[in-house]
C-alpha cells in the first residue's frame, strides 16, 4: 500500500509535468541547451558553473535563460545591461524571490536582505541612518575598527612566525567589529558563545551549495532525511537567533539609557519607541530588529574576512606586490606609528591592491538573486513576472574589454592612472549596483583598508614552505572562498 509521502510526491511530479507542458510560449531569452521536462537545466550545470556562464555569455550575448526545475532563471551579463536593469529600471527588479536561504530562517520575510516592499524600504532606511549616525565612512567608526585591529594583530603575533591558518581569527575579529556596532560590545577571541555563533553562520553560508536545489524544488524540503541540508540550515538559523537574543538581551532591550545609545540595537529601539509615542505606523519591531542584526552579521563578517584571506593569498603568489606595499607604507606612514584612516588618500598602491583583490576574486559571482515584479521586456525579450534574475558579476569584473587581455592576472596597476592617482572605473561593482547594493559597502571598504594596511605594516607575509606559495584555488558557493591555506607572519623590526 502506498504511503502518504509517495502519493504526495507522485502528485507533485504530475502537476509539475502538466505545468511544464502547458507553459506559455513566450519570446524568452535563448537557452544554451534544450531543457529537460521537470529538471530543466539542472543536470546541465556543472558544480562550478562559472566557466559555463562565460562560454554562454560569449555564445548568446548578454542575456540567456535557464530552467531550474520549472522555474525560469534569466542570467544578465555585461555592465550596461546589469546597470540598465538594477539601476535605471530598479523599481522593476528590486524584489527578492523566496529563496531557500531565507525560507530556512525563522523570519524569512524580515530584515534587510530578503524582505520586500515597504517593510524592506523602512528597515533599510533606518539601518542606514543609524550606521551613518555611528560614523560609517567617518573617522569615529575608523577608531573603533582600529581598536579591534590591534587585538587582531596581537593575536597574530602569538604565531611567532610559525605556519598558521588565520581564517578563524579573521572571522572572529571582523565579527567583533559588527558586534561593536550592533551590540555595543566586543568579545574575547576565546569566547565560546561567539565562536559558536560564527560556526553557525559559516554552516548557513557553506550549505547553500547543497540546499540551493530546494530553491527550485520546494517539496524537497519536506522529504524524509536531509539530503540537501535544508533542515540543518533551519537548525543553524534557530541557534543563531537564540544566540543573538542572548547577546543583545532583547527581553529587556527597552530599558536602555537614552544618553548612552552606542549601538544599533539601542538606536533602533529608541526610534521604534519614538514612532509609537507619536502614533506613527511603522514596520519596526523586535523581530525585524533581530533579523536585521542577523543580516548585518552574516553579510559584514563573511565578505570582509574572505576578502582579506584572498588578498593575502594573491600577495603570497605575487611577492613583488608585497614589496611595493611595504615601500609605500614606509614612505607615507613611517615605522614609528601604525596606519590610520587619514593615511588612506596617500596609500594609492595599497588601495589599488585591495580593489584588484575584490575584482579578481569576484566574491559573489552571481550576486544575490532578484526577481521582476511584473512582465517586462528586455532587449526585445519577454521576461514574465516572478522570473529569477541572476546578475553575473563575473561578466563585468572579468571582462577583458574593460580590464585588458590580462584580466585574470593580479595587476593592481589597473586602478592607477597615468598620473599615479587612484582611479575607480564605474564598472568596478564588487558590491553589485542599484537599489539592493550592499548596505555595509562603506563599512567594508574602511575595514579592508585598516586591516590590510595594519597587517602589511607589522608583518612580512611568507608562504608555509619557502618559494612554494599556496595555489590559488577556491570553493564555489554563494561566496567564492579560497581553500584553506597556511602562511607565516614574520614581525617586522
Amino acid at each position: 500500500m502506498l504511503d502518504l509521502t509517495t502519493i504526495s510526491l507522485a502528485t507533485t511530479v504530475l502537476v509539475l509535468m502538466y505545468l511544464w507542458i502547458k507553459r506559455p510560449k513566450l519570446n524568452l531569452p535563448p537557452c544554451p541547451t534544450r531543457p529537460l521536462p521537470l529538471l530543466g537545466h539542472l543536470l546541465t550545470l556543472e558544480e562550478n558553473p562559472r566557466s559555463q556562464f562565460k562560454k554562454w555569455h560569449q555564445e548568446f550575448g548578454d542575456i540567456f535563460s535557464l530552467y531550474m526545475g520549472g522555474k525560469l532563471v534569466v542570467v544578465v551579463c555585461g555592465y550596461e545591461l546589469i546597470k540598465e536593469l538594477l539601476l535605471k529600471r530598479g523599481d522593476e527588479f528590486k524584489y527578492r524571490p523566496r529563496l531557500a536561504m531565507s525560507e530556512a530562517s525563522p523570519l524569512p520575510k524580515s530584515g534587510v536582505i530578503f524582505s520586500n516592499g515597504h517593510n524592506w524600504k523602512e528597515q533599510r532606511t533606518i539601518s542606514l541612518h543609524i550606521l551613518r549616525d555611528f560614523g560609517m565612512g567617518k573617522n569615529i567608526l575608523a577608531d573603533k575598527i582600529l581598536e579591534e585591529v590591534e587585538y587582531f594583530l596581537n593575536l597574530l603575533e602569538e604565531t611567532q612566525g610559525q605556519p598558521s591558518s588565520i581564517r578563524v581569527a579573521t572571522n572572529i575579529s571582523t565579527a567583533n567589529v559588527i558586534s561593536s556596532i550592533v551590540l555595543g560590545h566586543r568579545f574575547d577571541y576565546k569566547d565560546e558563545t561567539l565562536r559558536e555563533l560564527i560556526t553557525r553562520f559559516n554552516e548557513v553560508i557553506s550549505d547553500q551549495h547543497f540546499n540551493g536545489v530546494a530553491n527550485f524544488f520546494p517539496f524537497l524540503r519536506f522529504l524524509p532525511g536531509d539530503m540537501f541540508h535544508f533542515k540543518k540550515t533551519i537548525k543553524a538559523n534557530e541557534d543563531i537567533m537564540k544566540l543573538m537574543k542572548k547577546f543583545a538581551h532583547l527581553k529587556g532591550v527597552e530599558q536602555y539609557k537614552e544618553d548612552n545609545i552606542d549601538n544599533l540595537i539601542a538606536a533602533y529601539v529608541h526610534e521604534l519607541n519614538d514612532r509609537k509615542a507619536k502614533g506613527k505606523e511603522t514596520c519596526l519591531n523586535e523581530d525585524e530588529l533581530v533579523k536585521t542584526a542577523y543580516d548585518l552579521f552574516i553579510a559584514g563578517m563573511e565578505t570582509t574576512s574572505t576578502t582579506i584571506t584572498w588578498c593575502l593569498l594573491y600577495v603570497l603568489n605575487n611577492p613583488e606586490v608585497q614589496a611595493k606595499i611595504y615601500r609605500e607604507l614606509k614612505e607615507q606612514v613611517g615605522t614609528n606609528r601604525s596606519p590610520c584612516i587619514q593615511d588612506k588618500p596617500n596609500l594609492t598602491y595599497l588601495n589599488a591592491v585591495i580593489k584588484e583583490t575584490q575584482r579578481l576574486a569576484s566574491l559573489v559571482p552571481q550576486s544575490v538573486t532578484h526577481t521582476c515584479t511584473e512582465d517586462v521586456t528586455v532587449r526585445g525579450y519577454t521576461i514574465p513576472k516572478g522570473t529569477y534574475i541572476s546578475p553575473n558579476l563575473d561578466s563585468v569584473l572579468h571582462d577583458p574589454k574593460i580590464w585588458g587581455d590580462d584580466v585574470m592576472e593580479f595587476k593592481p596597476e589597473r586602478f592607477i592612472d597615468q598620473d599615479g592617482k587612484l582611479k575607480t572605473p564605474e564598472e568596478f561593482i564588487p558590491f553589485s549596483i542599484g537599489r539592493r547594493v550592499c548596505l555595509g559597502e562603506s563599512l567594508a571598504v574602511m575595514e579592508l583598508f585598516l586591516y590590510l594596511s595594519s597587517i602589511f605594516h607589522r608583518f612580512e607575509i611568507l608562504p608555509e614552505t619557502p618559494g612554494s606559495p599556496p595555489p590559488i584555488k577556491y570553493k564555489f558557493g554563494f561566496v567564492a572562498s579560497p581553500l584553506a591555506y597556511k602562511l607565516r607572519l614574520v614581525k617586522r623590526c
